[in-house]
């Protein structure tokens, strides 16, 4: 239970709030900058407790259970932070690029309950090649978006994170449709 892989889930879940505080001031560019180190720490973290929990060979329940939602919450918490956090009246996601956000949000919503609907008929539904780029291209996108907080002037960081915000949302129906096209077999 308390093997490395989850200890390294579990310290995804206690860093987030400390990443939103760091987000939760605007103008604050040197929260932001704080904030963005921390992303990157907890996305190598959420790399590494898979692969190290495959290759050790203690893939736990726990772990199963937790990594999901680790990964749910942190993207909820950003989309949240960044739409919501102003900076000179201006949210660092905003306008049509909210649209962008919606999506990812809402289909991490679907598929963690067509998941579950899933796991009470005792089928699996696995994570697709193309649903790991999607998650890279989010983690990418966000932790731009982060980083144009922290570098407001360079605002190539900027449109560079809401490119791949778009590019993870097209990714993101296309992997939520298939998934559903795998779960509406199973419906009766």
């Amino acid at each position: 239970m308390w093997s490395l892989p989850n200890l390294l889930t579990l310290s995804r879940i206690v860093a987030l709030p400390l990443l939103v505080g760091f987000l939760w001031w605007p103008r604050w560019e040197a929260g932001f900058a704080i904030a963005f180190v921390l992303y990157c720490l907890m996305g190598i973290t959420d790399y590494f407790d898979g692969y190290l929990a495959r290759a050790q060979g203690t893939v736990s329940k726990l772990g199963v259970f937790l990594d999901p939602i680790a990964d749910k919450i942190m993207v909820a918490a950003v989309i949240l932070m960044l739409v919501g956090t102003r900076h000179d009246d201006i949210a660092i996601i905003s306008g049509i690029h909210i649209i962008a956000a919606l999506v990812i949000l809402l289909r991490e919503i679907a598929v963690s309950g067509l998941r579950e609907f899933l796991a009470g008929l005792q089928v699996s539904l696995p994570v697709s090649r193309l649903a790991k780029w999607k998650t890279t291209l989010q983690l990418v996108a966000f932790g731009a978006l982060i980083l144009a907080g922290a570098l407001p002037a360079e605002v190539w960081i900027k449109v560079t994170g809401l490119a791949a915000l778009w590019g993870a949302a097209a990714l993101t129906v296309i992997t939520g449709w298939d998934y559903l096209r795998v779960g509406v077999k199973h419906m009766d």
